[in-house]
Parts: C-alpha cells; structure tokens; sequence
C-alpha cells in the first residue's frame, strides 16, 4: 500500500517542480528597466522561429585617455508593430524599456532581454572625433 502511495506522488512531485523550474526560468520576469543609446540594428531572422533581434551602442564619456566606452546591449522584440518602428529608428538615440528573464526561449528570441515599448526617441548627438562624412570638406579643392 505504501508502494502504491508512492508511485503516485512522486510523480506528482516530480512535475510540480519542473513546472516551477520551467515557470522561474522561462516566464518569471527577473528584472524591468530602461537602456538608452544609439539603436543600431533591427532584424528579422532565425532558421525554425523567426525573430525580431536588435542591438543599442550604449556610450559612456569618461575623462581619461580613452575618453568614450562603448556597451552593447543586445535585445529581442516580440511585438512585430514596436520591431517595425525600431526599424525605422536606426541611428537615433532612444530609451528603450525592457523584461529581463532568466532564460530565453527560442520563439521569443535569441536573448534573455525582450523590449516592449520605446520611451523616448530624438536623433542621434553628434560624435566630436568622428570620420567625417563621405564627399565632406571636398568644396575647399
């Protein structure tokens, strides 16, 4: 009778707790916040689950010999209105609010970091130090 009892419950609790482990890993939301920076990129692409993914050039100016460092923050879209503006966005500066989970699932994305909306967006600041821009300075010849 004890046998009986326990081939019941223990695969019941063996369940519940990969339940609660696929549950934190997957679909509990760790943490919410906001990344601003330059959008780079936003792509379409994956082989079995098609995804939006894109990249935002977070740059930090810092008084020393270096003088600017760079942060990539990689991020995916699930939302196919919100990924077709950010598409229209490269270039500019942006504040983007993003979930983080634990894990990433591959038909929400490559990455652990989803964006689910745009909070602010102008264009991008100039860059001092940066190439000038092809054909420029040419009127002086």
């Amino acid at each position: 009778k004890a046998m009986k009892k326990f081939r019941i419950i223990a695969p019941a609790v063996v369940l519940a707790a990969l339940a609660l482990f696929i549950y934190f890993r997957f679909y509990f939301v760790f943490g919410e916040g906001v990344k601003s920076g330059e959008l780079n990129y936003v792509v379409y692409k994956g082989v079995i689950f098609k995804t939006y993914e894109g990249k935002l050039i977070q740059s930090i100016r810092v008084e020393d010999a270096a003088g600017l460092y760079e942060n990539e923050f990689e991020f995916s879209v699930r939302d196919p209105e919100l990924a077709r503006r950010l598409m229209l966005e490269g270039g500019r500066s942006v504040e983007l609010h993003y979930k983080e989970y634990f894990g990433a699932l591959p038909w929400r994305g490559f990455t652990k970091f989803v964006v689910d909306s745009v909070v602010s967006s102008s264009p991008a600041p100039s860059r001092q130090g940066a190439a000038p821009a092809p054909g420029a300075g040419l009127s002086e010849l």
